[in-house]
């Protein structure tokens, strides 16, 4: 920790000064709000000069295999700055596959293994550079256009955390410790739009995930929405409406919209 406040001080003012705005502009809007992800990965890519961003949501699961590499953490949720292409999405649903198989490259292990605490690296912080003649990388980040990548581990709770992946072509440079630095200094103050990020989609309290329709529910109900005035806006029945609350409360564990609101703010049991 010394080290990394160490690496902090070394930020100019300017870019403290862009970080705060960037910080306070997130504040501005719902976490859960259409576009907020994006605006998020939009803003690092500008940062650092990267190509494109993901934002990965990671939980984990009780019943660990025995000799599991990556101790029970599994992905849950993906969110791409850039629509994936087939093939991108071909690579993410095989790394998928051969997590189940315990089947798990150095780079995801050694991130994997400081859950818990923040963290971010370049790839060749996490692997050296012998790892970049390997084909693991040829096949997941060459052959995606990708040469480089910065990955931040986000702790969220002890069993959810939020990985978040910026990337660049072979057109440019590495990423320098000090734009691995600047990324670390956006996003370690940001534990709190992680944490309603993840109970929007229904990944830290929910017994099971959110569906689309659900969440938009979600987002009128924390907005002081009336039921009504949800259905109205979502152009639904308010029965319609009313079904997706009662399901949202049943996954929350709740039995009215102030213990969501309460859940939401970290005051509830099932948070």
């Amino acid at each position: 920790m010394a080290g990394y406040n160490r690496r902090m001080d070394a930020l100019t003012e300017t870019l403290r000064q862009r970080v705060y705005a960037l910080w306070d502009a997130l504040a501005e809007r719902a976490p859960t709000a259409e576009g907020a992800l994006d605006a998020l990965l939009a803003a690092l890519c500008e940062l650092v000069a990267a190509d494109d961003a993901h934002w990965l949501a990671a939980v984990r699961l009780p019943d660990m295999v025995a000799g599991d590499p990556v101790h029970g953490w599994r992905p849950r949720f993906f969110h791409y700055l850039r629509p994936p292409s087939p093939v991108l999405t071909q690579r993410v649903a095989e790394q998928v596959t051969q997590l189940e198989a315990g089947v798990v490259d150095i780079t995801t292990v050694r991130n994997v293994a400081l859950a818990g605490a923040f963290r971010a690296n370049r790839l060749v912080d996490l692997a050296g550079e012998a790892w970049f003649a390997d084909d693991y990388y040829r096949r997941y980040y060459l052959e995606q256009g990708r040469a480089d990548a910065i990955w931040c581990g986000c702790p969220v709770s002890a069993d959810a955390e939020v990985y978040i992946g910026l990337f660049r072509s072979a057109a440019q440079p590495r990423f320098t410790p000090a734009e691995r630095d600047t990324v670390a200094f956006v996003l370690r103050g940001l534990r709190w739009f992680h944490r309603q990020s993840l109970l929007g989609r229904g990944l830290l309290a929910a017994s099971a995930p959110l569906t689309g329709v659900e969440r938009k529910v979600l987002q009128g109900l924390l907005g002081g929405r009336q039921e009504k005035e949800i259905a109205a806006d979502l152009g639904q029945s308010p029965h319609t409406t009313h079904s997706h609350v009662r399901g949202i409360y049943r996954k929350f564990g709740v039995n009215n919209r102030a213990a969501l609101m309460a859940l939401w703010l970290g005051k509830g049991g099932a948070g």
